[in-house]
């Protein structure tokens, strides 16, 4: 049995937990607290969202295609390196490693932010915010140490106790819309087409996730038919959810109010319905962190493990429990998440979630750029007949999501562009110790 093969037939993930997976790693802190950070922008944060939107269909129908070709374990680190070589592999895995770990940082802030809806001490003590915090993400990593398949029931369970009041808020809450609170519509004080890109780099936070079905490929049962189906369903579920969700949240909370709001959902369903659905809708946010984090931290332990087993991570991410889970690379990951949360604390809750997501956006976008091409590299090594038009459509749509990855990773700004390349030359040591071992051995053969 091979290292990619689901472990038994009946088990593993199947298309609702896989779908569950892209939509639960989607729909977690991105939806809930971006309308706190977008608030400066105004109404055409909107299009945004709709550009972003595009932008991750086009990169869903790339990962549904290589998810067909290709059901390997490590998603966009697996293609990469497929099309590209072990260099682009490893900075594709250390990246898109960086972006997990980064990400549920995030994550757990937004689902602290939503907990204070209910305990308004974590507003205002920061300290006890971030024990919060740890405290989730420590449990969740020993959850999933016990196998994928735990963590995918538990992600099932989230996924739909938040999307109820989710689309209650999307559906019924634009009906009650004030038309004064949607302008200005450009309130940045950017030209259009700044602002639009600069929304666009923050909203793709909350469709990082594209690609989570992909990751675990070796426990998801049927890879060829379960991946592309789960990974276009979430996609376009989630992209219809945010966009309604937004503008309800534009529509009934004012800006000044907004940008200031660690609940933007709950503020915008207690306004319309009174303060029980405020409890309701906070409730199901803190719930949607929650199930995020819980994905999240199943893949922070996935990618480095896939790594790990091709000579690109240090062998003891490779290694697995009794039950089949990277052990040492969830305790590793979370343990970078600790420190992470440890040094900006003393931030508050909005500045924290708006830094870090755009961080973690970064370097996801250059494996999502990789993935792209590595689909273009793909289609020009095709050796057997297809049908004209069929090439031409799959050229497009990867040239496409090539293009929209660069046009966000501008948006993320110059001081993250600078961090983001940091952490990613820190890498650098790592591959040349890895490549100098690997020759070693080669010689000792």
């Amino acid at each position: 049995m091979s290292d990619i093969e689901p472990r038994a037939r009946g088990r593993g993930l199947g298309l609702w937990a896989a779908t569950a997976l892209v939509v639960g790693n989607m729909i977690g802190s991105g939806v809930f607290l971006l309308p706190s950070s977008l608030a400066s922008f105004g109404t055409i944060s909107v299009l945004g969202w709709l550009f972003t939107s595009a932008g991750a269909v086009l990169l869903a129908l790339v990962f549904a295609r290589l998810g067909r070709r290709n059901p390997d374990a490590g998603g966009p680190y697996a293609y990469t390196r497929r099309a590209f070589g072990d260099f682009l592999g490893f900075q594709t895995a250390w990246g898109y490693w960086i972006a997990i770990w980064a990400g549920n940082a995030a994550i757990a802030v937004a689902m602290v932010g939503y907990l204070a809806h209910f305990f308004p001490v974590l507003a205002s003590n920061r300290l006890l915010a971030m024990v919060v915090a740890l405290a989730a993400i420590w449990g969740i990593t020993l959850v999933n140490s016990f196998g994928v398949r735990q963590g995918g029931l538990v992600q099932v369970v989230t996924t739909v106790l938040k999307l109820v009041p989710l689309l209650a808020v999307a559906l019924i809450v634009p009906f009650f819309a004030e038309p004064a609170n949607f302008t200005p519509f450009n309130a940045s004080g950017q030209s259009g087409i700044s602002a639009v890109t600069a929304t666009a780099a923050l909203t793709l936070w909350a469709f990082v996730g594209i690609e989570s079905a992909t990751v675990p490929a070796g426990d998801v049962r049927e890879p060829r038919k379960t991946i592309p189906r789960a990974t276009l369903i979430g996609t376009i579920v989630t992209a219809v959810v945010y966009v309604l969700g937004t503008v309800a949240v534009l529509g009934v909370v004012p800006r000044e109010r907004l940008a200031e709001s660690t609940a933007p959902f709950a503020d915008a369903a207690g306004a319309v319905f009174g303060g029980w659905a405020a409890d309701v809708v906070a409730a199901g946010a803190a719930i949607a962190a929650f199930g995020a984090l819980n994905g999240w931290i199943l893949l922070q332990g996935q990618v480095p493990m896939a790594a790990a087993k091709d000579g690109l991570f240090p062998a003891r991410f490779g290694r697995v429990g009794r039950r089949g889970a990277p052990v040492f690379g969830l305790v590793c990951s979370s343990v970078l998440i600790t420190v992470l949360m440890a040094m900006n604390y003393t931030a508050n809750l909005v500045s924290q979630f708006t830094f870090v997501i755009l961080l973690a956006t970064l370097t996801t976008l250059i494996p999502y750029a990789y993935s792209a091409a590595a689909q273009l590299m793909a289609l020009a090594k095709r050796r057997e007949p297809v049908d004209r038009w069929r090439l031409v459509r799959d050229v497009a749509v990867a040239g496409l999501a090539f293009a929209y990855s660069l046009w966000a990773i501008a948006g993320a700004g110059a001081e993250v562009m600078a961090k983001g390349l940091l952490l990613l030359l820190a890498g650098m040591p790592v591959y040349v110790w890895l490549a100098r071992r690997k020759q070693i051995r080669r010689k000792a053969a």
